[in-house]
Protein backbone atom coordinates (compact mmCIF):
# COMPACT_ATOMS: atom_id res chain seq x y z
CA UNK A 1 0.00 0.00 0.00
CA UNK A 2 1.32 3.36 -0.81
CA UNK A 3 2.36 5.93 1.92
CA UNK A 4 0.09 8.49 0.40
CA UNK A 5 -3.13 6.07 0.63
CA UNK A 6 -2.06 4.75 4.10
CA UNK A 7 -2.34 8.69 5.54
CA UNK A 8 -5.36 8.94 3.70
CA UNK A 9 -6.78 5.73 5.05
CA UNK A 10 -6.05 6.89 8.30
CA UNK A 11 -7.24 10.63 8.85
CA UNK A 12 -9.96 12.37 8.56
CA UNK A 13 -10.55 15.96 7.01
CA UNK A 14 -13.02 16.92 9.61
CA UNK A 15 -10.37 16.14 12.00
CA UNK A 16 -7.78 17.82 10.25
CA UNK A 17 -9.14 21.07 8.92
CA UNK A 18 -11.26 21.45 12.83
CA UNK A 19 -7.67 21.77 14.37
CA UNK A 20 -7.74 25.19 12.63
CA UNK A 21 -11.02 26.37 12.17
CA UNK A 22 -14.24 25.50 14.30
CA UNK A 23 -16.56 23.68 11.85
CA UNK A 24 -20.21 23.20 12.54
CA UNK A 25 -22.63 20.38 10.94
CA UNK A 26 -24.72 21.34 7.35
CA UNK A 27 -26.48 18.36 6.22
CA UNK A 28 -23.80 15.65 5.19
CA UNK A 29 -21.15 18.45 5.17
CA UNK A 30 -19.56 20.70 7.98
CA UNK A 31 -19.12 24.73 7.32
CA UNK A 32 -16.85 27.13 9.02
CA UNK A 33 -15.57 30.39 8.08
CA UNK A 34 -12.82 30.50 5.53
CA UNK A 35 -9.31 30.88 7.05
CA UNK A 36 -8.24 31.67 3.46
CA UNK A 37 -10.12 35.42 3.28
CA UNK A 38 -11.79 37.49 5.34
CA UNK A 39 -15.52 36.87 5.45
CA UNK A 40 -18.12 37.32 8.18
CA UNK A 41 -20.85 34.73 6.93
CA UNK A 42 -19.46 30.03 6.36
CA UNK A 43 -18.76 30.14 2.73
CA UNK A 44 -16.13 27.42 3.20
CA UNK A 45 -17.52 23.53 3.31
CA UNK A 46 -15.88 19.83 4.38
CA UNK A 47 -17.26 17.27 2.34
CA UNK A 48 -16.50 13.72 4.67
CA UNK A 49 -17.67 11.41 2.26
CA UNK A 50 -15.16 12.27 -0.33
CA UNK A 51 -12.66 14.08 2.00
CA UNK A 52 -12.55 17.20 0.35
CA UNK A 53 -13.20 20.74 0.96
CA UNK A 54 -14.31 23.68 -1.16
CA UNK A 55 -14.54 27.63 -0.30
CA UNK A 56 -17.41 29.05 -2.59
CA UNK A 57 -16.05 32.91 -1.81
CA UNK A 58 -12.80 32.19 -2.83
CA UNK A 59 -13.10 29.40 -5.04
CA UNK A 60 -10.15 27.32 -3.70
CA UNK A 61 -10.29 23.38 -2.63
CA UNK A 62 -8.88 20.19 -2.38
CA UNK A 63 -8.12 17.72 0.13
CA UNK A 64 -6.30 18.03 3.50
CA UNK A 65 -2.89 18.03 1.21
CA UNK A 66 -3.71 20.79 -0.30
CA UNK A 67 -5.30 22.41 2.61
CA UNK A 68 -2.44 21.90 4.91
CA UNK A 69 0.30 23.51 2.19
CA UNK A 70 -2.31 26.20 1.34
CA UNK A 71 -2.96 26.93 5.12
CA UNK A 72 0.72 26.83 5.83
CA UNK A 73 2.29 27.62 2.59
CA UNK A 74 4.06 24.36 2.47
CA UNK A 75 5.39 22.28 -0.59
CA UNK A 76 3.65 18.49 -1.02
CA UNK A 77 6.12 16.79 0.56
CA UNK A 78 5.66 18.97 3.97
CA UNK A 79 2.10 18.59 4.07
CA UNK A 80 2.83 14.72 3.36
CA UNK A 81 5.27 14.50 6.23
CA UNK A 82 3.16 16.68 8.87
CA UNK A 83 0.02 14.44 7.91
CA UNK A 84 1.76 10.92 8.18
CA UNK A 85 3.11 12.06 11.38
CA UNK A 86 -0.33 12.49 12.75
CA UNK A 87 -1.62 9.16 11.03
CA UNK A 88 1.40 6.97 11.95
CA UNK A 89 2.32 6.05 9.00
CA UNK A 90 6.34 5.91 7.85
CA UNK A 91 7.47 7.34 4.28
CA UNK A 92 10.15 7.16 2.16
CA UNK A 93 12.88 9.16 3.04
CA UNK A 94 14.33 11.75 -0.39
CA UNK A 95 16.98 9.59 -2.62
CA UNK A 96 19.57 12.46 -1.90
CA UNK A 97 22.08 11.09 -0.63
CA UNK A 98 19.25 8.23 1.33
CA UNK A 99 20.97 5.54 2.97
CA UNK A 100 18.18 3.98 3.22
CA UNK A 101 17.57 3.81 -0.35
CA UNK A 102 20.81 2.46 -0.85
CA UNK A 103 20.56 -0.35 1.22
CA UNK A 104 17.01 -1.08 -0.28
CA UNK A 105 18.97 -1.21 -3.32
CA UNK A 106 21.69 -3.59 -2.24
CA UNK A 107 19.04 -5.78 -1.09
CA UNK A 108 17.08 -5.90 -4.31
CA UNK A 109 20.80 -6.65 -6.21
CA UNK A 110 21.34 -9.65 -3.69
CA UNK A 111 18.20 -10.43 -4.03
CA UNK A 112 18.39 -11.10 -7.80
CA UNK A 113 21.40 -12.68 -7.14
CA UNK A 114 20.36 -15.67 -5.07
CA UNK A 115 17.25 -15.66 -7.55
CA UNK A 116 20.15 -16.52 -10.67
CA UNK A 117 21.87 -18.58 -8.24
CA UNK A 118 18.73 -20.96 -7.39
CA UNK A 119 17.33 -20.71 -10.83
CA UNK A 120 20.92 -21.61 -12.63
CA UNK A 121 21.13 -24.78 -9.94
CA UNK A 122 17.59 -25.81 -11.01
CA UNK A 123 18.39 -25.59 -14.91
CA UNK A 124 22.03 -27.16 -14.63
CA UNK A 125 23.09 -29.04 -11.91
CA UNK A 126 22.74 -32.85 -10.74
CA UNK A 127 21.02 -32.07 -7.75
CA UNK A 128 18.36 -29.94 -9.49
CA UNK A 129 17.07 -32.78 -10.95
CA UNK A 130 14.90 -33.60 -8.20
CA UNK A 131 13.61 -30.10 -8.16
CA UNK A 132 13.09 -30.93 -12.41
CA UNK A 133 11.29 -34.04 -11.11
CA UNK A 134 9.03 -32.13 -9.08
CA UNK A 135 8.00 -29.81 -11.71
CA UNK A 136 7.81 -32.45 -14.01
CA UNK A 137 5.06 -34.38 -12.04
CA UNK A 138 2.96 -30.77 -11.18
CA UNK A 139 3.10 -30.38 -15.05
CA UNK A 140 4.89 -27.63 -15.57
CA UNK A 141 6.36 -26.23 -18.42
CA UNK A 142 9.39 -24.83 -19.16
CA UNK A 143 7.94 -21.97 -20.17
CA UNK A 144 6.36 -21.43 -17.25
CA UNK A 145 9.43 -22.57 -14.98
CA UNK A 146 10.87 -19.08 -16.87
CA UNK A 147 8.57 -16.79 -16.47
CA UNK A 148 8.33 -17.71 -12.72
CA UNK A 149 12.51 -18.01 -12.50
CA UNK A 150 11.17 -20.93 -10.41
CA UNK A 151 14.80 -22.73 -8.84
CA UNK A 152 16.96 -24.97 -6.41
CA UNK A 153 18.80 -25.00 -2.86
CA UNK A 154 21.05 -27.44 -2.90
CA UNK A 155 21.01 -29.49 0.12
CA UNK A 156 24.16 -28.70 1.92
CA UNK A 157 24.92 -25.38 4.42
CA UNK A 158 27.05 -22.53 2.52
CA UNK A 159 26.43 -23.07 -0.85
CA UNK A 160 24.53 -19.92 -1.70
CA UNK A 161 26.56 -17.88 0.73
CA UNK A 162 30.04 -18.93 -0.52
CA UNK A 163 28.27 -18.07 -3.69
CA UNK A 164 27.43 -14.70 -2.83
CA UNK A 165 30.89 -13.77 -0.79
CA UNK A 166 32.45 -14.62 -4.49
CA UNK A 167 30.53 -12.11 -5.80
CA UNK A 168 31.66 -9.27 -3.21
CA UNK A 169 28.38 -9.81 -0.68
CA UNK A 170 29.07 -9.09 3.09
CA UNK A 171 27.34 -11.60 5.67
CA UNK A 172 25.59 -8.77 6.88
CA UNK A 173 23.75 -8.02 3.54
CA UNK A 174 23.15 -11.74 3.67
CA UNK A 175 21.44 -11.57 6.56
CA UNK A 176 19.88 -8.05 6.20
CA UNK A 177 18.07 -10.01 3.19
CA UNK A 178 17.19 -12.95 4.93
CA UNK A 179 19.26 -14.92 3.22
CA UNK A 180 21.23 -16.83 5.57
CA UNK A 181 20.68 -17.32 9.65
CA UNK A 182 22.80 -16.66 12.19
CA UNK A 183 23.44 -19.67 14.86
CA UNK A 184 24.79 -19.87 18.09
CA UNK A 185 28.46 -18.90 18.42
CA UNK A 186 27.97 -16.56 15.43
CA UNK A 187 28.09 -18.81 12.67
CA UNK A 188 26.01 -18.32 9.87
CA UNK A 189 24.99 -20.80 7.47
CA UNK A 190 21.91 -21.08 4.05
CA UNK A 191 18.33 -20.43 4.74
CA UNK A 192 16.89 -22.55 2.38
CA UNK A 193 18.46 -26.23 1.44
CA UNK A 194 17.35 -28.97 -0.46
CA UNK A 195 14.00 -27.12 -1.72
CA UNK A 196 12.53 -25.93 -4.75
CA UNK A 197 13.26 -22.12 -4.56
CA UNK A 198 10.27 -19.53 -4.98
CA UNK A 199 11.20 -16.15 -6.31
CA UNK A 200 9.07 -13.68 -4.32
CA UNK A 201 8.57 -10.37 -6.22
CA UNK A 202 6.83 -6.85 -6.34
CA UNK A 203 4.93 -5.39 -8.78
CA UNK A 204 7.71 -3.94 -10.83
CA UNK A 205 9.54 -7.29 -11.01
CA UNK A 206 12.38 -6.89 -7.78
CA UNK A 207 12.76 -9.75 -6.31
CA UNK A 208 11.41 -8.43 -2.59
CA UNK A 209 11.90 -12.47 -0.91
CA UNK A 210 11.51 -16.50 -1.48
CA UNK A 211 9.81 -19.29 -0.38
CA UNK A 212 10.58 -22.44 -0.45
CA UNK A 213 9.44 -26.14 -0.51
CA UNK A 214 10.74 -28.90 0.97
CA UNK A 215 11.62 -32.00 -1.47
CA UNK A 216 11.34 -34.19 1.15
CA UNK A 217 9.51 -35.33 4.43
CA UNK A 218 11.35 -32.19 6.41
CA UNK A 219 8.84 -29.57 8.38
CA UNK A 220 7.51 -27.38 7.72
CA UNK A 221 6.63 -28.39 4.14
CA UNK A 222 6.43 -24.60 3.14
CA UNK A 223 9.29 -22.13 4.15
CA UNK A 224 9.43 -18.29 3.41
CA UNK A 225 11.98 -15.46 4.18
CA UNK A 226 11.72 -13.55 7.20
CA UNK A 227 10.75 -10.27 7.60
CA UNK A 228 12.94 -7.85 6.08
CA UNK A 229 13.38 -3.84 4.81
CA UNK A 230 11.87 -5.52 1.66
CA UNK A 231 10.07 -8.17 2.51
CA UNK A 232 6.26 -8.56 4.26
CA UNK A 233 4.29 -11.23 4.33
CA UNK A 234 1.28 -9.46 5.18
CA UNK A 235 1.93 -6.98 2.13
CA UNK A 236 2.88 -8.97 -0.35
CA UNK A 237 0.90 -11.02 -3.07
CA UNK A 238 2.73 -13.94 -4.87
CA UNK A 239 2.82 -13.53 -8.71
CA UNK A 240 1.47 -9.90 -8.84
CA UNK A 241 4.29 -9.07 -11.34
CA UNK A 242 3.11 -11.23 -13.58
CA UNK A 243 -0.56 -10.37 -13.18
CA UNK A 244 -0.70 -6.89 -13.20
CA UNK A 245 -1.68 -6.42 -16.53
CA UNK A 246 -3.89 -9.36 -16.68
CA UNK A 247 -5.94 -7.39 -13.61
CA UNK A 248 -6.19 -4.25 -15.22
CA UNK A 249 -7.66 -5.68 -18.65
CA UNK A 250 -9.72 -8.02 -17.11
CA UNK A 251 -10.78 -5.47 -14.34
CA UNK A 252 -10.43 -8.64 -12.02
CA UNK A 253 -8.01 -10.00 -9.70
CA UNK A 254 -8.45 -13.68 -8.39
CA UNK A 255 -6.86 -14.32 -5.14
CA UNK A 256 -5.90 -17.94 -4.30
CA UNK A 257 -3.51 -19.01 -1.44
CA UNK A 258 -0.33 -20.79 -2.52
CA UNK A 259 2.14 -20.70 -4.97
CA UNK A 260 1.01 -23.73 -7.43
CA UNK A 261 -2.50 -22.59 -7.75
CA UNK A 262 -0.93 -18.97 -9.25
CA UNK A 263 1.28 -21.33 -11.47
CA UNK A 264 -1.11 -23.19 -12.80
CA UNK A 265 -3.68 -20.89 -12.83
CA UNK A 266 -1.12 -18.70 -15.43
CA UNK A 267 0.08 -21.69 -17.36
CA UNK A 268 -3.57 -22.51 -18.24
CA UNK A 269 -4.42 -18.77 -19.03
CA UNK A 270 -5.72 -17.30 -16.33
CA UNK A 271 -2.56 -14.63 -15.61
CA UNK A 272 -4.69 -12.41 -13.05
CA UNK A 273 -4.49 -14.34 -10.37
CA UNK A 274 -2.21 -13.36 -7.38
CA UNK A 275 -1.49 -15.35 -3.65
CA UNK A 276 -2.03 -14.17 -0.51
CA UNK A 277 1.10 -15.99 1.00
CA UNK A 278 -1.36 -18.06 3.36
CA UNK A 279 -5.13 -18.06 4.14
CA UNK A 280 -5.73 -14.41 5.90
CA UNK A 281 -6.05 -11.72 2.93
CA UNK A 282 -4.87 -8.80 4.95
CA UNK A 283 -5.40 -4.88 3.93
CA UNK A 284 -2.28 -4.55 2.72
CA UNK A 285 -2.82 -7.04 0.09
CA UNK A 286 -6.15 -5.87 -0.21
CA UNK A 287 -4.75 -1.94 -0.74
CA UNK A 288 -1.97 -2.82 -3.31
CA UNK A 289 -4.88 -4.76 -5.84
CA UNK A 290 -6.98 -1.69 -5.72
CA UNK A 291 -4.40 0.12 -7.55
CA UNK A 292 -4.92 -1.79 -10.51
CA UNK A 293 -9.10 -2.95 -9.90
CA UNK A 294 -11.98 -2.52 -7.19
CA UNK A 295 -13.14 -6.13 -8.24
CA UNK A 296 -11.61 -9.13 -6.48
CA UNK A 297 -12.80 -12.95 -6.21
CA UNK A 298 -11.24 -15.05 -3.42
CA UNK A 299 -10.67 -18.64 -4.01
CA UNK A 300 -9.59 -19.91 -0.59
CA UNK A 301 -9.44 -23.32 0.01
CA UNK A 302 -12.55 -23.90 1.76
CA UNK A 303 -11.34 -25.36 5.57
CA UNK A 304 -11.56 -23.71 8.61
CA UNK A 305 -8.66 -21.00 8.31
CA UNK A 306 -9.94 -20.41 4.66
CA UNK A 307 -13.26 -19.32 6.00
CA UNK A 308 -12.00 -17.50 8.97
CA UNK A 309 -9.95 -15.64 6.02
CA UNK A 310 -12.85 -14.69 4.15
CA UNK A 311 -15.04 -13.91 7.06
CA UNK A 312 -12.35 -11.21 8.40
CA UNK A 313 -12.32 -9.69 4.67
CA UNK A 314 -15.86 -8.66 4.81
CA UNK A 315 -14.25 -5.42 6.60
CA UNK A 316 -12.10 -4.92 3.01
CA UNK A 317 -15.63 -3.98 1.19
CA UNK A 318 -16.16 -0.86 3.07
CA UNK A 319 -11.89 0.17 1.87
CA UNK A 320 -12.96 -1.24 -2.19
CA UNK A 321 -16.19 0.42 -1.75
CA UNK A 322 -17.04 -2.68 -4.06
CA UNK A 323 -18.17 -6.20 -3.25
CA UNK A 324 -15.58 -8.88 -2.59
CA UNK A 325 -16.89 -12.15 -4.20
CA UNK A 326 -15.98 -15.78 -3.18
CA UNK A 327 -15.51 -18.59 -5.81
CA UNK A 328 -16.98 -21.80 -3.98
CA UNK A 329 -14.58 -24.51 -4.51
CA UNK A 330 -15.20 -27.92 -4.50
CA UNK A 331 -14.60 -29.17 -1.24
CA UNK A 332 -11.49 -31.03 -0.69
CA UNK A 333 -10.02 -29.26 -4.01
CA UNK A 334 -7.90 -26.06 -4.40
CA UNK A 335 -7.58 -24.22 -7.50
CA UNK A 336 -4.60 -26.10 -8.98
CA UNK A 337 -6.58 -29.31 -8.42
CA UNK A 338 -9.41 -27.67 -10.10
CA UNK A 339 -7.98 -26.19 -13.07
CA UNK A 340 -5.60 -29.27 -14.09
CA UNK A 341 -8.89 -31.46 -14.26
CA UNK A 342 -10.90 -29.29 -15.98
CA UNK A 343 -9.91 -25.80 -16.89
CA UNK A 344 -13.45 -24.71 -18.17
CA UNK A 345 -14.86 -25.71 -14.43
CA UNK A 346 -12.12 -23.54 -13.28
CA UNK A 347 -14.09 -21.10 -15.40
CA UNK A 348 -17.53 -21.66 -14.66
CA UNK A 349 -16.54 -21.66 -10.53
CA UNK A 350 -15.27 -18.08 -11.39
CA UNK A 351 -18.15 -16.25 -13.39
CA UNK A 352 -20.79 -18.21 -10.54
CA UNK A 353 -18.87 -16.45 -7.77
CA UNK A 354 -20.79 -15.23 -5.02
CA UNK A 355 -20.74 -11.20 -2.97
CA UNK A 356 -18.85 -12.86 0.29
CA UNK A 357 -21.91 -11.64 2.43
CA UNK A 358 -24.38 -14.03 0.77
CA UNK A 359 -21.36 -16.59 1.11
CA UNK A 360 -21.21 -15.71 4.82
CA UNK A 361 -25.14 -16.12 4.96
CA UNK A 362 -24.74 -19.37 3.92
CA UNK A 363 -22.18 -20.87 5.74
CA UNK A 364 -23.39 -18.65 9.24
CA UNK A 365 -26.59 -20.61 9.19
CA UNK A 366 -25.06 -24.15 7.93
CA UNK A 367 -26.53 -26.66 10.37
CA UNK A 368 -29.45 -24.27 12.18
CA UNK A 369 -32.86 -25.03 12.38
CA UNK A 370 -34.36 -21.32 11.40
CA UNK A 371 -37.87 -22.99 12.00
CA UNK A 372 -37.08 -22.74 15.65
CA UNK A 373 -36.24 -19.52 17.92
CA UNK A 374 -32.95 -20.83 19.03
CA UNK A 375 -32.03 -21.29 15.83
CA UNK A 376 -32.99 -18.14 14.65
CA UNK A 377 -31.68 -16.37 17.56
CA UNK A 378 -27.76 -17.60 16.51
CA UNK A 379 -28.30 -16.96 12.97
CA UNK A 380 -29.51 -12.97 14.12
CA UNK A 381 -26.58 -12.94 16.40
CA UNK A 382 -23.93 -13.87 13.95
CA UNK A 383 -24.94 -12.07 10.97
CA UNK A 384 -26.32 -9.08 12.42
CA UNK A 385 -22.72 -7.80 13.28
CA UNK A 386 -21.44 -8.68 10.00
CA UNK A 387 -24.66 -6.29 8.34
CA UNK A 388 -23.61 -3.66 11.11
CA UNK A 389 -19.77 -3.47 8.72
CA UNK A 390 -21.54 -2.66 5.89
CA UNK A 391 -21.34 1.29 5.25
CA UNK A 392 -23.29 0.82 1.73
CA UNK A 393 -26.81 1.98 2.71
CA UNK A 394 -28.33 0.66 -0.20
CA UNK A 395 -25.93 -2.96 0.51
CA UNK A 396 -26.97 -2.64 4.48
CA UNK A 397 -30.60 -2.56 3.53
CA UNK A 398 -30.46 -5.57 1.06
CA UNK A 399 -29.02 -7.70 3.55
CA UNK A 400 -31.36 -6.86 6.33
CA UNK A 401 -34.16 -7.66 4.25
CA UNK A 402 -32.70 -10.93 3.39
CA UNK A 403 -32.01 -11.58 6.75
CA UNK A 404 -35.25 -10.57 7.98
CA UNK A 405 -37.48 -12.57 5.55
CA UNK A 406 -34.71 -15.36 6.23
CA UNK A 407 -36.02 -15.49 9.79
CA UNK A 408 -39.68 -14.27 8.95
CA UNK A 409 -39.36 -11.50 11.47
CA UNK A 410 -39.90 -7.45 10.54
CA UNK A 411 -36.85 -5.13 9.61
CA UNK A 412 -37.65 -2.58 12.47
CA UNK A 413 -37.03 -5.70 14.75
CA UNK A 414 -33.79 -6.61 13.46
CA UNK A 415 -32.48 -2.52 13.52
CA UNK A 416 -33.54 -2.19 17.15
CA UNK A 417 -31.48 -5.13 18.10
CA UNK A 418 -28.70 -4.02 15.82
CA UNK A 419 -29.06 -0.41 17.64
CA UNK A 420 -28.34 -1.83 20.77
CA UNK A 421 -24.92 -3.74 19.15
CA UNK A 422 -22.18 -2.01 20.59
CA UNK A 423 -19.32 -1.17 18.51
CA UNK A 424 -16.69 -3.50 19.49
CA UNK A 425 -19.55 -6.52 18.58
CA UNK A 426 -20.31 -4.66 15.41
CA UNK A 427 -16.93 -4.82 14.22
CA UNK A 428 -15.55 -8.42 15.65
CA UNK A 429 -15.47 -10.50 13.20
CA UNK A 430 -13.51 -8.18 10.61
CA UNK A 431 -9.67 -7.57 11.46
CA UNK A 432 -9.57 -4.71 9.20
CA UNK A 433 -9.72 -1.28 10.73
CA UNK A 434 -12.90 0.51 9.92
CA UNK A 435 -11.67 2.95 7.16
CA UNK A 436 -12.49 6.46 6.87
CA UNK A 437 -14.61 7.35 4.25
CA UNK A 438 -12.00 8.09 1.92
CA UNK A 439 -13.59 7.99 -1.77
CA UNK A 440 -10.78 10.38 -2.89
CA UNK A 441 -7.74 8.12 -1.98
CA UNK A 442 -9.20 5.44 -4.22
CA UNK A 443 -7.67 4.73 -7.80
CA UNK A 444 -8.89 6.80 -10.58
CA UNK A 445 -8.74 5.22 -13.98
CA UNK A 446 -9.50 7.95 -16.31
CA UNK A 447 -6.83 10.17 -14.34
CA UNK A 448 -4.83 7.55 -14.56
CA UNK A 449 -5.06 6.26 -17.99
CA UNK A 450 -4.45 10.46 -19.35
CA UNK A 451 -1.08 10.34 -17.10
CA UNK A 452 0.33 7.36 -18.76
CA UNK A 453 -0.48 8.39 -22.28
CA UNK A 454 1.53 11.89 -21.44
CA UNK A 455 4.17 9.95 -19.19
CA UNK A 456 4.91 7.77 -22.31
CA UNK A 457 4.25 9.83 -25.31
CA UNK A 458 5.92 13.53 -24.56
CA UNK A 459 4.91 14.26 -28.01
CA UNK A 460 1.28 15.38 -26.55
CA UNK A 461 2.85 17.49 -24.57
CA UNK A 462 2.22 19.99 -27.27
CA UNK A 463 -1.45 19.47 -27.07
CA UNK A 464 -2.91 22.30 -25.34
CA UNK A 465 -6.45 20.72 -24.06
CA UNK A 466 -6.90 23.23 -20.93
CA UNK A 467 -6.47 20.17 -18.63
CA UNK A 468 -5.20 21.89 -15.35
CA UNK A 469 -4.12 20.34 -11.83
CA UNK A 470 -7.33 21.38 -10.28
CA UNK A 471 -8.98 18.83 -12.39
CA UNK A 472 -6.98 15.67 -10.87
CA UNK A 473 -8.58 13.86 -7.99
CA UNK A 474 -5.93 12.26 -6.55
CA UNK A 475 -3.26 14.10 -4.72
CA UNK A 476 -0.47 11.79 -6.35
CA UNK A 477 -1.78 12.32 -9.97
CA UNK A 478 -2.08 16.09 -9.20
CA UNK A 479 1.73 16.25 -8.13
CA UNK A 480 2.96 13.83 -11.26
CA UNK A 481 0.78 16.38 -13.64
CA UNK A 482 2.52 19.14 -11.92
CA UNK A 483 6.30 18.09 -12.68
CA UNK A 484 5.14 16.87 -15.94
CA UNK A 485 4.12 20.38 -17.54
CA UNK A 486 7.52 21.62 -15.82
CA UNK A 487 9.09 18.45 -17.92
CA UNK A 488 8.17 15.45 -20.15
CA UNK A 489 11.03 13.46 -18.78
CA UNK A 490 11.25 10.70 -16.75
CA UNK A 491 13.86 11.41 -14.82
CA UNK A 492 13.45 15.15 -14.53
CA UNK A 493 9.46 14.49 -13.22
CA UNK A 494 11.04 11.79 -10.38
CA UNK A 495 13.41 14.28 -9.15
CA UNK A 496 10.91 16.64 -8.43
CA UNK A 497 8.15 14.29 -6.55
CA UNK A 498 8.40 12.35 -3.08
CA UNK A 499 9.76 9.27 -3.42
CA UNK A 500 6.12 7.77 -2.08
CA UNK A 501 4.82 8.75 -5.49
CA UNK A 502 7.31 7.20 -7.50
CA UNK A 503 6.22 3.87 -7.23
CA UNK A 504 3.06 5.16 -8.67
CA UNK A 505 4.82 7.10 -11.39
CA UNK A 506 6.22 3.74 -12.11
CA UNK A 507 2.93 2.04 -12.56
CA UNK A 508 2.21 4.61 -15.13
CA UNK A 509 5.12 5.01 -16.99
CA UNK A 510 5.16 1.26 -17.65
CA UNK A 511 1.60 0.46 -18.14
CA UNK A 512 0.71 -0.67 -21.63
CA UNK A 513 -1.16 1.48 -24.03
CA UNK A 514 -2.16 1.01 -27.39
CA UNK A 515 -0.30 3.55 -29.70
CA UNK A 516 -3.22 4.11 -32.26
CA UNK A 517 -5.19 7.47 -32.42
CA UNK A 518 -2.55 8.63 -29.33
CA UNK A 519 -4.03 12.80 -29.98
CA UNK A 520 -7.64 11.79 -30.24
CA UNK A 521 -7.04 9.65 -26.66
CA UNK A 522 -5.34 12.22 -25.27
CA UNK A 523 -8.38 15.35 -26.21
CA UNK A 524 -11.24 12.52 -24.69
CA UNK A 525 -9.48 12.44 -21.73
CA UNK A 526 -8.55 16.27 -20.91
CA UNK A 527 -12.61 16.76 -21.74
CA UNK A 528 -13.66 13.95 -19.32
CA UNK A 529 -11.39 15.04 -16.75
CA UNK A 530 -12.40 18.65 -16.79
CA UNK A 531 -16.38 17.74 -17.47
CA UNK A 532 -15.57 15.57 -14.51
CA UNK A 533 -14.19 18.59 -12.34
CA UNK A 534 -16.87 20.75 -13.36
CA UNK A 535 -19.81 18.32 -12.80
CA UNK A 536 -18.15 17.74 -9.17
CA UNK A 537 -18.25 21.78 -8.34
CA UNK A 538 -21.72 22.10 -9.83
CA UNK A 539 -22.76 19.43 -7.64
CA UNK A 540 -21.48 21.15 -4.41
CA UNK A 541 -22.48 24.69 -5.40
CA UNK A 542 -26.07 23.40 -5.93
CA UNK A 543 -26.32 21.50 -2.66
CA UNK A 544 -24.80 24.83 -0.67
CA UNK A 545 -27.39 26.73 -2.54
CA UNK A 546 -30.18 24.72 -1.12
CA UNK A 547 -28.37 24.66 2.29
CA UNK A 548 -28.14 28.29 2.28
CA UNK A 549 -31.86 29.18 1.41
CA UNK A 550 -33.18 26.88 3.98
CA UNK A 551 -31.38 28.54 6.47
CA UNK A 552 -31.97 31.99 5.89
CA UNK A 553 -28.78 32.93 4.05
CA UNK A 554 -28.44 36.64 2.69
CA UNK A 555 -29.48 38.41 -0.65
CA UNK A 556 -25.97 39.11 -1.50
CA UNK A 557 -24.42 35.31 -0.32
CA UNK A 558 -27.06 33.28 -2.19
CA UNK A 559 -26.24 36.04 -5.40
CA UNK A 560 -22.87 35.11 -5.45
CA UNK A 561 -23.85 31.35 -5.06
CA UNK A 562 -25.85 31.63 -8.00
CA UNK A 563 -23.09 33.55 -9.50
CA UNK A 564 -20.77 30.70 -9.25
CA UNK A 565 -23.59 28.76 -10.72
CA UNK A 566 -23.38 30.58 -13.77
CA UNK A 567 -19.67 30.45 -14.51
CA UNK A 568 -19.63 26.54 -13.84
CA UNK A 569 -22.27 26.33 -16.21
CA UNK A 570 -20.38 28.64 -18.70
CA UNK A 571 -17.58 26.50 -18.89
CA UNK A 572 -19.14 23.18 -18.88
CA UNK A 573 -20.85 25.02 -22.18
CA UNK A 574 -17.78 25.22 -23.43
CA UNK A 575 -15.98 21.91 -22.67
CA UNK A 576 -19.65 20.44 -24.14
CA UNK A 577 -19.27 22.22 -26.97
CA UNK A 578 -15.36 20.85 -27.43
CA UNK A 579 -16.14 17.44 -27.28
CA UNK A 580 -19.20 18.03 -29.95
CA UNK A 581 -16.19 19.21 -32.35
CA UNK A 582 -13.80 16.52 -31.28
CA UNK A 583 -17.28 14.05 -32.04
CA UNK A 584 -17.76 16.00 -35.59
CA UNK A 585 -13.52 15.24 -36.41
CA UNK A 586 -14.14 11.74 -35.31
Amino acid sequence: MGAIDEVKQRIDIVEVIGQDITLTKAGRTFKGLCPFHAEKHPSFYVYPEQQSWHCFGCNNGGDAFSFIMKKQNIDFGEALRQLAQKAGVVIPTRFEPGVESEEKQKLYQINQAAAQYFHNLFLNSPAGKKAQGYTTGRGFTEQTIKDFQLGYSPDGWEGLKKYLLEREYTEKDMLDAGLIIEAEGGKTHDRFRNKLMFPIMDMRGRVTGFGGRALDDSMPKYTNSPQTPLFDKSGTLYGINLARDAVREQDTAVIVEGYMDVITAHQNGFKNAVASMGTAVTEKQVNILKRLTRNMALALDADAAGEEAMLRTVGYENTLDAEIKVIILPEGKDPDDVIKEDAKIWQELVAESVPIVDYTFDRATAGLDLTTAKGKASARDRLLPIIGEIKDNVRKAHYMQKLAGLLNVSERDLEADLARLKPKQISHRAKAPEPKPTRSSFSSPREEYCLALLLQHPELKSQDEGLLPEHFENSENKEIFIAWRQSAKIEAIRKKLEPAIHEHLDSLATRKLLDNNLEQKYVQCALDLREKSLRSLKHKQEAVLALEAQSGGTTAELAKLKELGIEVDRQLAKVVKSRRRFDQRG
